[in-house]
C-alpha cells in the first residue's frame, strides 16, 4: 500500500502534460500565473506546513537553525549553478530551475516518509494522508512545471525532470517503512527544505513577478501569488496537514 500510494503521488508530476498540446503563445500567456502561484505555494508551504510541523517536534531555535542552513545552502548552490551555466553571459536554463527540482526532491522524500508512517498506523490513516498529500501536490507541481518552462526547459524535459524529482517520494516511502518511521531524518529535513523553499520563493520567483511589463499581467501574477498562499492555508485548516 505504501508503494502504491507513493507511486500515485509521483504521477502527480505529469499534470504538466495537459500543456503539451498548447501553442507556445498560449503557454507564454499563463506562465506568469503559474510562477505567481508557485511562489505563493512555496512560501506558504514552507511556513504553514514544513516549519509549523517541525516546531511541533523540535525546539524552535533548532528548527530555525536548520531553516537558515537550508536557505544558505540554496544560496550557495544557486551561485555555483549560475557560475557553471551562465558564466559566459548566456543562460539558457536559469539556476532557480535546478534549485526548485532539488528542493522539491527533498520535500517529496519527506512526503514519502510521512505516507509510510501513516500506513504503519493503519490503512485508513494512510489513505487519508495520501489524498491530503496529493491534493497539496497537484497545484504545486503544475506551478513547478511552469517555473521550469519559464526558467528555460522545454516542456518535455520539464515534465521528465519534474517526474524524477517527484519520484523521491517512493524512496522516502521505502525508507520510512524499513528504517525511519515518523521521526529521525524526516523531522530534520522539514525545516531544511522550508529554508530552501523560502529562498526560491523570495529570491528567485517573486523578483520574476516584478518583471511583468503590463499592469494587467502584474495584477494577474499577484492574484495567483495570493491564490497559492490561500490554497496552502486552506489545506492546513481543512485537512490538517
Amino acid at each position: 500500500m505504501i508503494l502504491a500510494a507513493t507511486i500515485a503521488n509521483s504521477l502527480v508530476a505529469l499534470i504538466g502534460a495537459v500543456t503539451l498540446g498548447w501553442s507556445a503563445k498560449t503557454l507564454d500567456r499563463i506562465l506568469h500565473i503559474l510562477v505567481g502561484f508557485s511562489a505563493g505555494a512555496l512560501l506558504a508551504g514552507a511556513f504553514f506546513h514544513l516549519l509549523a510541523e517541525s516546531l511541533e517536534e523540535m525546539p524552535a531555535m533548532e528548527a530555525f537553525y536548520l531553516v537558515f542552513a537550508g536557505f544558505i545552502l540554496f544560496f550557495i548552490l544557486e551561485r555555483f549553478l549560475h557560475w557553471h551555466h551562465c558564466h559566459e553571459g548566456k543562460c539558457d536554463v536559469h539556476a532557480f530551475s535546478y534549485l526548485i527540482l532539488f528542493g522539491d526532491a527533498i520535500h517529496n522524500f519527506v512526503d514519502g516518509l510521512i505516507i509510510a508512517a501513516s500506513f504503519l498506523v493503519n490503512a485508513g490513516v494512510g489513505f487519508v494522508t495520501t489524498l491530503a498529500v496529493i491534493s497539496h501536490e497537484l497545484p504545486q507541481e503544475l506551478g513547478n512545471f511552469g517555473v521550469l518552462v519559464y526558467g528555460g526547459f522545454d516542456r518535455k524535459k520539464a515534465l521528465l525532470y519534474n517526474l524524477l524529482a517527484q519520484m523521491t517520494s517512493i524512496i522516502g516511502g521505502i525508507a520510512g517503512f524499513f528504517f525511519l518511521g515518523t521521526g529521525g531524518l524526516a523531522m530534520y529535513l522539514l525545516p531544511f527544505a522550508a529554508g530552501g523553499f523560502i529562498y526560491i520563493g523570495a529570491s528567485d520567483l517573486i523578483p520574476e513577478l516584478h518583471k511583468q511589463p503590463s499592469m494587467k499581467k502584474a495584477m494577474g501574477a499577484f492574484v495567483s501569488f495570493l491564490t497559492g498562499i490561500a490554497f496552502m492555508i486552506a489545506i492546513k485548516l481543512f485537512l490538517g496537514v
